[in-house]
């Protein structure tokens, strides 16, 4: 019977102990909650910030009654599982609080409450680098969303550098990055064991590139010179469209109504750009940029609207999937987001609200095991693409309780080289 009990108890340990190791992932937030967004001097900013830097988080809420939302702040290691640290060794003050920063909406059609978070504020201040994931609860405790972001301290050099592939069967459509890290700060202890890298396209969450461990090492300097280890499909430009006069057709906006009692804009046909060639297509680079080009306070005073896309893309794998993404959505593979088949037109068609102002987007494709489908993107892979790449270095030393990031490289893959 002791042995029963024991036995019982180890197991309940090990369920407890394996729930607490899990990895975090980003909850993705209801319908109501719109354009959540990390902001740093003006608009939306990827969600990488120096130690010490202030920056906001931002989100609309269009139930528009002025919910009170409180937030929470965690730390957690390179793998996202959460970190040994105490929440008074990575967090001056205290989390817990109600959003305070708050305003309504003005002269829309959609209410909305703004909210605003400010990193640091009266409340607390960040004081170690990691990962981070903050929490937005409503007032019955229950979680409405969460949202990753990187801190992390210039206690390194991260020289950078886009190259194509060495492989000529994908040199045309994808691109290499190339780095070093440099200190002179840190004398690194076993690097291949305590240095773990984590490479960004953009931004974005859902093709990073983990596990990476240096080549080789030249005194106190790692260096990364892979090929296939180090490879992102290089993608093409976003598309775009620009309602910042909200009832005015562009050169995007094929025409608008506000028959449903919000406006309706209808953008014209996106064609499928796979293997048609690159054209030169500025954008910038997922991100977007609410305004109102009448308004003095776009925050508040931008519309939200109900966005038409339509691609026709006759030649795609059996059953796949097509989402309309970009940092507008979070790129997140959502119902609400998802495309769908009209027959009778031969386009595949979704209607999205989205907040007023200028804003990126592409078409994200799923294969048939909803895996993300780089290989065959809708609008094809260019290795003439221009596209952010960032590396950020984590780094334990022996004895240490977390995964520091000390250090943040940044590259362009418009001065790419062979």
């Amino acid at each position: 019977m002791i042995h029963k009990v024991i036995t019982y108890f180890i197991f309940i340990l090990a369920v407890n102990l394996n729930l607490q190791a899990q990895a975090v992932t980003e909850t993705p937030p209801p319908f109501n909650i719109k354009t959540i967004s990390f902001n740093q001097g003006v608009g939306n900013v990827f969600p990488f910030f120096k130690l010490g830097a202030s920056f906001q988080l931002t989100f609309d809420d269009l139930y528009g009654n002025e919910e009170d939302y409180y937030f929470t702040i965690t730390h957690h290691n390179y793998n996202w599982e959460p970190s040994e640290l105490a929440k008074a060794e990575y967090l001056a003050g205290t989390d817990n609080q109600r959003i305070q920063n708050y305003e309504n909406s003005f002269n829309t059609l959609q209410l909305y409450s703004h909210y605003r978070l400010n990193f640091p504020n009266n409340f607390f201040q960040l004081t170690k680098s990691g990962n981070y994931l903050v929490s937005v609860f409503n007032n019955d405790k229950e979680l409405v969303f969460s949202k990753k972001f990187i801190v992390y301290e210039e206690l390194t050099d991260v020289p950078m550098q886009i190259k194509r592939s060495r492989n000529i069967s994908d040199i045309k459509e994808k691109h290499n990055v190339e780095f070093a890290v440099k200190s002179q700060n840190i004398l690194f202890q076993s690097p291949n064991q305590n240095v773990k890298v984590i490479l960004f396209q953009n931004g974005k969450w859902n093709n990073t590139i983990v596990n990476i461990k240096p080549q080789y090492t030249i005194g106190n300097d790692l260096i990364f010179r892979y090929n296939t280890e180090t490879q992102f499909f290089a993608g093409n430009e976003y598309l775009n469209f620009d309602n910042k006069e909200i009832r005015v057709p562009t050169n995007t906006v094929q025409r608008i109504d506000s028959n449903n009692g919000l406006y309706s804009a209808y953008l014209y046909t996106d064609p499928s750009r796979k293997d048609k060639g690159y054209t030169y297509f500025p954008d910038i680079n997922g991100s977007f940029l609410n305004r109102n080009l009448i308004a003095e306070n776009s925050d508040v005073q931008s519309d939200y609207a109900w966005m038409h896309f339509t691609l026709f893309a006759p030649t795609l794998p059996a059953k796949s999937a097509i989402y309309v993404t970009g940092m507008f959505n979070n790129y997140q593979l959502s119902v609400e987001n998802k495309m769908d088949y009209d027959a009778e037109k031969g386009v595949f068609e979704k209607a999205i609200l989205i907040k007023q102002g200028f804003n990126n987007y592409n078409y994200t494709l799923l294969d048939s095991n909803n895996k993300l489908d780089e290989k065959n993107a809708i609008d094809g892979n260019y290795y003439e693409t221009e596209n952010i790449y960032d590396a950020f270095i984590y780094y334990r030393a022996n004895g240490e309780r977390y995964d520091r990031v000390i250090g943040k490289g940044e590259a362009s893959s418009l001065n790419i080289t062979n």
